[in-house]
């Protein structure tokens, strides 16, 4: 298999699996040598596997190098809870990772009688067992508490170890196949997913196994099979993020696709809102993020060739969308507002500069949407909710309220002051696209333009004062804007800038990897290395005219 990755970028791991292998041991945080680091309650790193010499470390989709001369080590993942560490002229030393002042937390370490050594994380909640399956080793520190050294260590000659995740009890390990045969299948799996969800492009590879190795099984509050963000620090799953995710998914992997869509919609409270975010052990509520929703079910009706249960789908968009509507407008106001920048997605935007409670363009837009999303749903369910109508109005005191004439501009909810902002989110009413007036279609083109680098639409204008190289939304170029601005641009008609946009942000990813955002001047990754939205966004733009691919509707220019 060509694709090649650095663990300091992409953690090594497999699709199921809630650890991985890497260096990246916390929040922007490397250690020397390579850690077992667990995604269950957080992110843990609970084992070093730090090899008898210094040696150069590379990965592929199914092995993870250790080499030094002719002697090297090597680790495959046979199933999710499952790694396999074979050495040969190198030996390597197995230790948990963290020390704690008190012996009651950390990891606690012992010998089992049938053979194994067993690691109990603490902090994950899981037991991580050590089986010699070959060669010499030794166990030191069997037993002594969390101040002392505890390892299980490898000698230099032919070995082979097996390292198991599981709870309180688990069969000793047999296999049927050799640590090549592992490898093998590892590869196959791989190879089937690449088959059946990757386009034709230069790093379409490499975009599937990021998506592919930071999906998990369900466990905790993770109700079905999830594509987390990372498995570096950014270890959940956001309630828009999940979205693209979804649809890059969609072609080949349907029922993937559908879980994406609805492990979110699995925690939806009772006043209709989504969670902020979900993840093994934890549901965040003290935000909720963008109404998407309805511009994904669109897409992914037309990539699935309909909705699997549109009575359900109904039921949810309409209640999320119905959370706006009743819990956040401001009473005699028309248009609904964000609480805070979390609940847009742009944390820090300069649009919440100022105030936080703000009316914006685009949140009235998403929901403009999302609710010709539902008049479709509701002729399809039976429901008589004018679904359309309110779609209308929302979208014509979207353009009474907020268009000044030549941009959107948002509304302090406490102030009422309306705000023009060098903030790319003041342009994301352009995903109306072949929905919008004309003038202000082309006006929006025109700003979209200007925000344009040679890496992608950067999220403050280079000339802005507030415009920061690494300012999260105040200048890097992300990968959801990056998509919804071409989706956009394209149903409106004007295609030749979103092949612009697609062809400038395929080219970043191909040259800077999968991070969670770029500098909009140099393409170089920031923030979290290995981002899946990313990942999927490249798939998204990588599958040709994406109106036509999803079926939508586009303005004739």
């Amino acid at each position: 298999m060509a694709t090649e990755f650095s663990v300091r970028e992409i953690p090594f791991s497999r699709a199921g699996s809630w650890f991985g292998l890497s260096p990246v041991v916390g929040l922007a945080r490397y250690a020397q040598d390579v850690h077992v680091v667990s995604h269950r309650n957080g992110m843990h790193a609970v084992l070093s596997l730090v090899p008898s010499q210094p040696t150069e470390i590379v990965a592929d989709p199914a092995v993870l190098t250790w080499r030094s001369g002719e002697s090297l080590i090597q680790a495959v993942f046979s199933s999710p809870d499952t790694l396999r560490i074979s050495g040969n002229g190198l030996g390597m030393r197995i230790a948990a990772a963290e020390r704690t002042l008190t012996p009651f937390t950390g990891t606690y370490f012992f010998a089992e009688p049938s053979g194994g050594a067993v690691f109990t994380s603490y902090e994950t909640g899981h037991r991580f067992r050590v089986t010699v399956l070959s060669g010499q080793s030794e166990i030191v520190g069997a037993e002594d508490l969390a101040t002392a050294d505890r390892a299980v260590v490898l000698g230099d000659g032919p070995w082979e170890v097996v390292i198991e995740e599981f709870t309180t009890a688990r069969e000793p390990f047999n296999s049927d196949i050799g640590f090549d045969g592992a490898v093998d299948a590892a590869r196959d799996e791989f190879s089937r997913f690449v088959d059946a969800v990757s386009p034709s492009a230069p790093a379409a590879e490499l975009a599937c196994y990021v998506i592919w190795s930071a999906t998990v099984a369900p466990a905790g509050f993770v109700t079905r099979p999830a594509v987390l963000m990372s498995k570096h620090w950014m270890d959940k799953v956001w309630s828009w993020d999940h979205c693209f995710n979804a649809l890059a998914l969609a072609p080949g992997a349907p029922e993937l696709a559908w879980d994406q869509f609805q492990v979110v919609f699995d925690h939806q409270d009772a006043q209709g809102a989504l969670p902020d975010s979900i993840t093994h052990s934890e549901v965040l509520r003290n935000f909720v993020k963008p109404p998407i929703h309805g511009w994904t079910l669109s897409r992914l009706r037309s990539l699935l060739g309909g909705v699997p249960d549109p009575e359900l789908a109904y039921r949810q968009l309409s209640a999320w969308t119905s959370f706006w509507l009743d819990h956040r407008r401001a009473p005699g106001r028309p248009l609904p507002y964000y609480e805070h920048g979390n609940d847009s997605g742009w944390d820090n935007s300069t649009v919440f500069l100022r105030e936080r409670l703000v009316e914006s363009a685009d949140l009235a837009a998403f929901l403009v949407l999302q609710m010709k999303e539902l008049a479709v749903l509701a002729a399809e369910v039976g429901d008589a909710t004018p679904w359309g109508e309110r779609a209308d109005e929302m979208l014509s005191a979207m353009l009474a309220e907020l268009w000044d004439g030549t941009r959107f501009v948002s509304r302090g909810v406490v102030s009422g002051e309306l705000r023009a902002t060098a903030s790319l989110l003041d342009l994301m009413p352009v995903v109306l696209g072949e929905h919008l007036p004309r003038e202000v279609f082309d006006q929006l083109c025109g700003g979209v333009a200007e925000h344009l680098t040679s890496v992608g639409p950067a999220t403050e204008l280079l000339s802005s004062p507030h415009y920061e190289a690494d300012g999260y939304w105040r200048g890097p170029v992300w990968a959801p804007a990056t998509v919804l601005i071409e989706d956009g641009l394209r149903r409106g008609g004007a295609v030749e800038l979103a092949g612009l946009v697609s062809a400038r942000f395929r080219a970043t990813c191909e040259k800077s990897g999968f991070a969670e955002n770029f500098d909009a001047l140099t393409g170089q990754g920031l923030r979290d290395r290995a981002y899946t939205w990313t990942a999927s966004a490249y798939l998204l733009l990588s599958g040709g005219d994406n109106a036509a691919a999803a079926g939508t509707s586009a303005r004739t220019p």
